[in-house]
């Protein structure tokens, strides 16, 4: 079924062009929508142009005409004036209805299909056969980018975005919750991520230029074959998750840059702890005073290089060795030694995903 402002904006431009008054009436004889002022229907006259076998019929000065769907009668239109032109345009007008009707239905046909297709609802053999009877491609480049919005309310993201792709009507647009949208986007043959990198900036673009509330991107790898979009929607929606707990300054995140942070990722909870014990004890390595986490973030972002470390930390070396010589005591790591560093991060990376996971609302 249209929504009523689709059919109000329809007819709306109908009358701007005609200049002639259409009125859109369900089958209840409730009027959906209208250009008529002040203007009310004599229900029985609807009534009983429903139970004829016409489907247009001129009534005390007005044109009456039926809409269907598949045979089944949806709508009412109504054009006022009794001529010949009159009966021209309401027949157009209906026309114009029946049309967006098939339409919306094949949109609607097509954003079921993805959502099924997204949540591995179907069949192997039940995605070629409904792809093909949906004129949807099978063997295409394909990508998921996933939307987020900060504001379950916001009613007019999704549109938003439809609006950013509406001139390409091989990708689709939809939503399976509140707070997000995914785009399943078709590629040319030489597309790339930096092609994917670019669409992705380009949402966050328009979400703030329409005021719309704070967004986050995420997507997955490139896929060939409709029946691997699946797959690719998984990884755009791990990405995102991820991104939240390891990567919160990027707006915009993809499934190939998670690195360690997507094995992490998805490791049960009591095994993390577990780990945080063994090498730490009942200490966590996040307990340490700032100066000395500032440190070893520090000492971290510069491949463990001392010199530039101090450096950057406007300290004497020899601080910055007292320093690590402090740590190496209190853990039992010595994060100048490779194999040592690596455990040291990949215990902050732990305890970073053991905190979010308690913290996050599910």
């Amino acid at each position: 079924m249209i929504s009523n402002q689709i059919l109000q904006t329809t007819i709306d431009g109908l009358k701007s062009i005609t200049r002639i008054d259409l009125c859109m009436i369900g089958t209840d004889g409730k009027i959906l929508a209208s250009t008529f002022q002040n203007f009310s229907i004599n229900e029985r006259d609807v009534v009983a142009f429903i139970k004829s076998p016409a489907d247009s019929q001129e009534i005390q000065g007005y044109q009456f005409f039926k809409v269907f769907d598949d045979a089944q009668l949806e709508y009412i239109l109504l054009a006022n004036g009794g001529s010949d032109d009159v009966y021209m345009v309401g027949k157009i007008a209906a026309f114009q209805i029946q049309n967006l009707l098939i339409a919306y239905k094949e949109r609607f046909d097509k954003d079921n299909f993805i959502k099924n297709l997204l949540l591995d609802n179907l069949l192997l053999v039940d995605i070629y056969n409904r792809a093909k009877k949906l004129h949807i491609e099978t063997e295409r480049k394909r990508v998921v980018l996933l939307v987020e919005t900060s504001a379950e309310k916001e009613v007019n993201a999704l549109e938003t975005v439809r609006n950013l792709f509406g001139g390409k009507p091989h990708d689709f647009i939809t939503a399976v919750d509140e707070k997000n949208i995914i785009i399943v986007k078709e590629l040319e043959n030489d597309d790339n991520y930096d092609e994917i990198e670019k669409t992705a900036s380009q949402v966050l673009t328009i979400f703030a230029k329409s005021g719309q509330p704070e967004a986050h991107v995420s997507y997955g790898t490139i896929v060939n074959e409709i029946k691997e979009v699946s797959r690719s929607y998984k990884e755009a929606k791990m990405a995102l998750d991820v991104g939240k707990i390891f990567f919160s300054d990027k707006d915009v995140i993809a499934y190939s840059s998670l690195g360690i942070g997507r094995l992490i990722y998805q490791l049960p909870i009591p095994l993390c702890k577990m780990f945080i014990k063994e090498f730490f004890g009942g200490k966590s390595p996040d307990d340490f005073d700032e100066e000395t986490i500032t440190t070893i973030n520090k000492f971290f972002e510069n491949s463990l290089n001392v010199s530039e470390t101090s450096r950057q930390l406007y300290i004497h070396r020899n601080t910055l060795v007292y320093r690590l010589d402090k740590l190496q005591k209190t853990t039992g790591l010595d994060l100048r030694v490779f194999e040592d560093a690596i455990t040291f991060k990949i215990a902050l990376m732990v305890v970073k995903y053991m905190n979010y996971m308690e913290t996050a609302d599910y």
